[in-house]
């Protein structure tokens, strides 16, 4: 039996899917700050220089990291009432039923693009594909691994089974309607 936590939703919530959902923007946060020295030409054992220099490592680094902080709290929709009934503050719409598709389209399209680049990295990291960047010694090589692989590989199926945990969730609709 799965115990589900007290939750404001229509259904309750899975425990576990809410711990995971909670956790995922404290998962992401190594690897955003992993980034960060890229920024400032910091190559942290990378064989290869580049210089893009501060006007652009700079705005891209940080804006990659905030993309993925926010797309991990974004998976919060999934799990929280904002990703089930539209606010009440807005004008039109406001305390309406959010369509599941609204939610399960993008989710499912993440989670997807997810698991492909979780791919790409196992098959990069085993030398399938060409691994692109190589690294000045070993230490820097198993760092960058433990860093991205953590995030990377545990980042696809948790955002995939929080949105199997939507679906059938929302798919039993509301304690009290009949379909």
């Amino acid at each position: 039996m799965t115990t589900t936590a007290p939750s404001p939703t229509e259904r309750p919530v899975p425990r576990w899917a809410l711990r995971l959902a909670r956790a995922l923007p404290l998962l992401a946060l190594p690897v955003c700050l992993w980034r960060l020295p890229y920024a400032f030409n910091y190559t942290m054992g990378w064989r290869e220089q580049t210089d893009n220099g501060p006007w652009l490592g700079v705005p891209y680094v940080f804006g990659l990291s905030v993309l993925t902080e926010l797309a991990a709290l974004a998976t919060l929709a999934l799990v929280r009432p904002w990703g089930e009934t539209f606010s009440a503050r807005l004008p039109r719409v406001g305390g309406r039923r959010v369509p599941p598709a609204v939610v399960l389209v993008p989710a499912a399209l993440f989670s997807l693009g997810l698991l492909g680049l979780a791919a790409d990295w196992v098959l990069t990291e085993f030398r399938v594909i060409d691994p692109g960047v190589g690294y000045t010694n070993g230490w820097w090589r198993a760092l960058a691994t433990t860093v991205s692989g953590l995030f990377v590989l545990s980042w696809a199926p948790i955002v995939t089974a929080l949105t199997v945990a939507y679906y059938v969730r929302r798919r039993r609709g509301a304690p009290g309607l009949s379909r």
